[in-house]
């Protein structure tokens, strides 16, 4: 690569970047007329070595780092804006859109009208009203007053209808943004000094300013600087734009930030595109090691000395001025023009930046340099006009690299925030600098390569990135408001507020005291089961017991020894077919039996009688700790011939059956059961068990004369309150959605176990499955297109729940959003960026309800518990077990918070069980032995 006009080798890089001096790597003939040692030193100190640049990014990255935390923010030299724009076009944008915008010299009105064909063909209109001199200058009243006059003229000249009509406003100053539409002013720049707008919302102004002219159906809907402009019309759905870099008289980039490293803005789910404003990089004192005389006599000159000094260093603004300043100073040491006049170099801007652009890119560099030069009345010499070239492309290549710099840091920024190997992005650039300086753009994607090698970045020139930009992201902020109207309609009636949950759980509590009345049972929904199981682990059980696991599509058999040093255990795990699971209850139980008998030979107990215990996670009405009838399938189960009969008695006459006689069943619990009383082993104030996981269930130690189905008055006995089946007899269909009941419909067991479809993971997949089609009928989501698998039944797993949750939206660190969306590109789902969040936003949702469902009815049953043992407070530990509850990044949290607002006069610990369904089956089996 020719950098600097010195052949180098491309692999090196290093005619600038490296080592070797410039005077070491000039071409004939002009490697002679160089050799000056001060030209040489000139030329050394605008070169930058490729170690330095490095070290520079690590600066930047810093900086930026800086800016974009909370306690750092205030005194960031890289402010990283928050801009609230946080989606990209997506081609459908459609409609008129206004624009104001405010330029060095004068202001420019645009209607624009796009007609939703992915922004290839949109219609522009457009006047430019040339500004006062005095304005600039002036009042902020009188500059807000004539842009709002501009608009004014602007539509009368055009005709505009009277309906509403948005306004972007691009405003190319640094602004704190809170809102789309709102904007503090932090500082002016680029020769603008109005009083009474620093601090100040530049919306509100504007808004007032156009009130007063009686355009009372403009309204400001978005405020913008040109980088963002730049950004969004570079961009199409095909190839979203995600940053964008302006060189031109100043310099700045904007890019699309993961918002979960926003600290300074509550956004926490998606991507927000952060206003860098590094054209304050160095103000403390960052470039100092890297800054010349020239530099510093430029920024002496400028009207805001020791500001933006990295814009002083590649804005178009300044180049011209630099170059000025190292002629000047090399003239005075003999260096140049020897016996000529010089003092037209005193006068400032007397070489502007377009005549250095021009001689660096001109193919006869040499001719242009001398008619410049002659033009200032200096007379140059051959040997004058190399070395002011040198210096014309010292200072151009500098600002590249420099330049290079800073959108490589960027770069890496991206992809370390995304936990991406590799990035892949179009970055969209414009500005005079860029556009009038091929060799500016060549060096500049030449070092981003060497910076970021991990990146690739594409250059895409913008085509009117200010005032097109302004409109899209106008149209773009209608679009997202439109489309979240449409989303908060969908998801409303799923977001359960607190008196919605209070009704709830106290619905529960009615359920539960008619499923403990002797006369009520029978019609309530909530069954408040017996079991059998007056006593929790004490800690003086012994012995070696088997359990039995069944309660899903693959069951255990395991052998635990409880010893005064602790349990230890051993297991197998069996799989039952479907053709099982859906054939005779005498086939399910015989193939129950030989897994057992494998799993004795196996571990060698052929020979030995074991008290078994055995877990049968399925609705049964409990006659005795060994007796147990079982009243629905569920979870996929529909064997015939075993509703209405004792499990227990099928188990034995299958072992009859099988000539198994060391077969000894001393308890049958479910697997809610089980898990309370493995806790309580580890933990005695366990008396409430709780399972989410594929279904959901709990039961709690009830006082024995609160039971009115068994007889007794003393101790407690643990209830089975079979609570998936609450809400079958209607009393909670006016909390059911369109949802809920499409999935219910779909089912084997529709109309039944209606709280469980509300909560488990066995249908939460569905529910959102559901919601997502709504949405893509409602033209929201996937460009109103669903796939073939989307409309298929149980594709959406509730696992995805919890890997698409377990990210940015609801927490500082997780699965980025790339993921997400390879999940939905996985389900043939044209996702973008955007339809991800709308997804986790409906996961989120989904789980949040389920979660907050849960503590309404662990609410009614720990207020239960607390009055019915007559105390202020109850103290209590419930053992938990379940996929969902354990799996899920959230729900855990969502629950324990809601169930505090819920029950505050219950203090409740939440234990997770390990292995409650097989270790507490043995562990009951162990309390009936004791």
């Amino acid at each position: 690569v020719a950098v600097l006009g010195l052949q180098v080798h491309a692999t090196a890089h290093l005619g600038v970047l490296g080592s070797c001096s410039p005077a070491a790597t000039v071409s004939a003939p002009w490697s002679t007329l160089t050799r000056h040692p001060q030209v040489q030193r000139a030329l050394l100190g605008l070169t930058l070595p490729l170690e330095r640049l490095q070290e520079m990014k690590g600066r930047m990255l810093e900086a930026m780092d800086k800016g974009l935390r909370q306690h750092g923010h205030a005194c960031a030299t890289v402010q990283m804006l928050p801009t609230f724009i946080c989606s990209m076009p997506d081609g459908t944008e459609k409609g008129d859109v206004l624009v104001a915008e405010l330029c060095q010299n004068h202001v420019r009105t645009l209607w624009v009208t796009l007609p939703g064909d992915g922004n290839q063909s949109p219609q522009l209109m457009y006047h430019i009203f040339e500004m006062p001199e005095d304005i600039p200058h002036g009042t902020g009243e009188a500059l807000f007053d004539f842009i709002a006059q501009c608009v004014k003229n602007f539509l009368q000249e055009i005709g505009s209808p009277q309906h509403r009509l948005p306004l972007g406003f691009v405003f190319p100053f640094s602004c704190r943004q809170t809102g789309l539409d709102k904007g503090e002013l932090i500082s002016w720049s680029k020769g603008f000094q109005c009083s009474d707008v620093e601090g100040k919302d530049v919306v509100q102004l504007l808004q007032a300013a156009i009130s007063k002219q009686e355009l009372y159906h403009v309204d400001v809907v978005a405020l913008l600087n040109n980088t963002v402009g730049i950004m969004m019309t570079c961009s199409m759905r095909e190839k979203p734009c995600e940053i964008a870099l302006v060189m031109g008289s100043g310099t700045n980039c904007c890019f699309m930030a993961e918002a979960h490293v926003l600290e300074m803005v509550e956004v926490t789910s998606g991507r927000m595109c952060v206003n860098s404003e590094w054209g304050c990089f160095g103000d403390d004192g960052a470039l100092d090691d890297v800054l010349t005389p020239y530099d510093q006599r430029v920024d002496q000159e400028s009207s805001n000395p020791g500001e933006r000094r990295f814009e002083k260093l590649v804005g178009s603004l300044y180049l011209g001025e630099i170059v000025r300043h190292a002629m000047l100073m090399l003239a005075s040491e003999q260096a140049l023009f020897t016996g000529v006049n010089t003092s037209i170099l005193v006068s400032k801007d007397v070489l502007k930046t377009q005549q250095v652009l021009e001689i660096t890119d001109n193919e006869d560099g040499m001719a242009k340099v001398q008619s410049v030069l002659e033009e200032l009345g200096l007379q140059p010499s051959e040997r004058d006009c190399s070395r002011v070239l040198q210096l014309c492309r010292a200072v151009v290549s500098r600002a590249a690299v420099l330049s290079a710099m800073g959108l490589a840091a960027v770069l890496s920024h991206m992809c370390h925030s995304r936990q991406l190997e590799r990035l892949l992005v179009n970055v969209g650039v414009d500005g005079g600098l860029y556009q009038a300086s091929t060799r500016f753009g060549e060096i500049l994607h030449s070092v981003v390569r060497l910076l970021a090698p991990e990146c690739v970045a594409t250059l895409v020139p913008s085509t009117d990135g200010n005032g097109l930009g302004a409109a899209v992201v106008t149209a773009v902020a209608l679009r997202l408001a439109a489309q979240q109207k449409k989303v908060e309609q969908l998801l409303a009636p799923l977001r359960l507020g607190r008196e919605q949950l209070e009704r709830i759980q106290a619905l529960m509590r009615q359920e539960m005291e008619r499923g403990l009345g002797q006369d009520s049972n029978a019609d309530a929904s909530v069954r408040m089961l017996p079991t059998y199981v007056c006593n929790t682990p004490d800690g003086t059980e012994r012995g070696s017991f088997l359990a039995l696991d069944l309660g899903g599509t693959n069951f255990r058999v395991l052998v635990v020894h409880v010893m005064e040093d602790g349990i230890q255990m051993a297991s197998e795990i069996y799989v039952i077919p479907t053709a099982i699971m859906q054939g005779t209850g005498q086939a399910l139980f015989d193939h129950i039996i030989d897994c057992i008998v494998n799993f004795q030979m196996k571990q060698e107990l052929m020979d030995h009688v074991l008290p078994l215990g055995f877990t049968f996670s399925f609705p049964c009405q409990q006659l005795g700790l060994d007796k147990a009838v079982l009243l629905s399938w569920t979870k996929g189960f529909g064997a015939t011939g075993c509703v209405g009969q004792d499990v227990v008695q099928m188990l034995r006459e299958a072992a009859q059956r099988k000539q198994h006689v060391a077969l000894k069943v001393v308890a049958v619990v479910n697997d809610t059961v089980g898990t309370m009383m493995a806790c309580g082993y580890d933990d005695p104030r366990c008396e409430i068990g709780l399972i989410v996981g594929t279904g959901t269930n709990a039961c709690y130690m009830e006082e024995r004369e609160k039971v009115g189905t068994v007889e007794g008055n003393e101790g407690r006995m643990c209830i089975n309150m079979e609570w998936g089946a609450f809400g079958d007899n209607g009393c909670l269909d006016e909390f059911f959605t369109s949802f809920d009941r499409q999935v219910d419909e779909k089912t084997i067991n529709a109309g039944k176990q209606r709280f469980e479809k509300l909560i488990s993971g066995m249908y939460l997949g569905e529910i959102v499955r559901h919601i997502l089609l709504a949405l893509v009928e409602e033209q929201v989501l996937f460009r109103g297109k669903a796939s073939t698998m989307l409309q298929t039944k149980d594709i959406f797993q509730t696992k995805f729940l919890s890997t698409i949750e377990t990210g940015p939206g609801c927490g500082r660190d997780g699965l980025p959003l790339q993921q997400v969306q390879d999940i939905l590109h996985n389900l043939e789902l044209d996702a973008s960026f955007e339809d991800s969040v709308l997804v986790r936003e409906v996961c989120h949702t989904v789980s949040l309800r389920a979660a907050h469902l849960c503590a309404a009815g662990m609410a009614a049953v720990v207020e239960k518990m607390r009055q019915g043992r007559g105390l202020e407070q109850l103290s209590v530990t419930v053992g938990v077990d379940g996929t969902l509850y354990k799996m899920h990044p959230h729900f855990s949290r969502n629950l324990q918070q809601m169930l505090r607002e819920l029950a505050p006069r219950c203090d409740v610990t939440f234990l997770q069980s390990e292995d409650g369904s097989g270790k507490g089956a043995a562990l009951v089996a162990a309390v009936a032995s004791r």
